[in-house]
């Protein structure tokens, strides 16, 4: 994604103010190319991904989707999806597996319910986004863990789901990652929803026809 919307009042986007919009104001935007998500209720949006980026989903099909589709382990999907879960209405991540004893969050055209791990790569613009917004969105949430995939230190960051407390005013769960295991260009990661499967880090950049973020 090569441009990030921050949240605001201005009039962008026609719909509700900032802080109002959600899952049924997201389903009457148009089907314009960008990706829109609702978060907390602010609306963001990104603009259409790079090459290299794109590059990067496609490896992680191949080396996660794929081998856990054929060990019949989990399903993974790339983006666009809608994925539906607490304060998130939706979001659409890069890439998202669902184990298959879950499959019943895929419903009406949606996974409805918290995937068992989330995927993002930083593009341009979208470094506080990944790194912060969504971070601390998924944690609250519960997904048990997170990835982010940066493309031009060559590293992909592995979050892991530290603990969750009740008493938030809703009467929701909230949590928090523990500080991300970092993988190196050389090294190979592994999740601990799918231990069978690794995925070599430097094989996600290798072979990309471009580079440029």
């Amino acid at each position: 994604m090569t441009a990030l919307v921050l949240p605001t009042d201005a009039p962008a986007v026609p719909g509700p103010p900032q802080g109002h919009w959600t899952y049924a104001h997201w389903e009457e935007l148009p089907d314009d190319g960008n990706r829109y998500e609702i978060i907390d209720g602010m609306l963001y949006m990104t603009t259409a991904p790079s090459s290299f980026h794109q590059w990067i989903i496609k490896q992680l099909v191949r080396y996660i989707a794929i081998p856990a589709e054929d060990q019949g382990l989990a399903y993974g999907f790339p983006a666009p999806v809608g994925v539906i879960m607490p304060g998130c209405d939706p979001v659409q991540p890069d890439f998202v597996v669902v184990l298959t004893s879950r499959k019943s969050i895929f419903r009406a055209r949606r996974i409805r319910g918290v995937p068992d791990l989330i995927v993002e790569i930083l593009s341009r613009g979208t470094k506080t986004y990944d790194q912060q917004v969504k971070l601390e969105a998924y944690a609250r949430a519960g997904v048990p863990e997170y990835a982010i995939v940066d493309p031009r230190a060559r590293i992909l960051s592995h979050y892991r789901l530290e603990k969750e407390a009740l008493l938030p005013p809703d009467g929701g769960v909230t949590g928090r990652y523990a500080a991300p295991h970092v993988y190196g260009e050389a090294e190979v990661a592994s999740f601990d929803c799918l231990p069978t499967i690794s995925v070599p880090v430097g094989g996600l950049f290798a072979g990309a026809p471009d580079t440029t973020l």
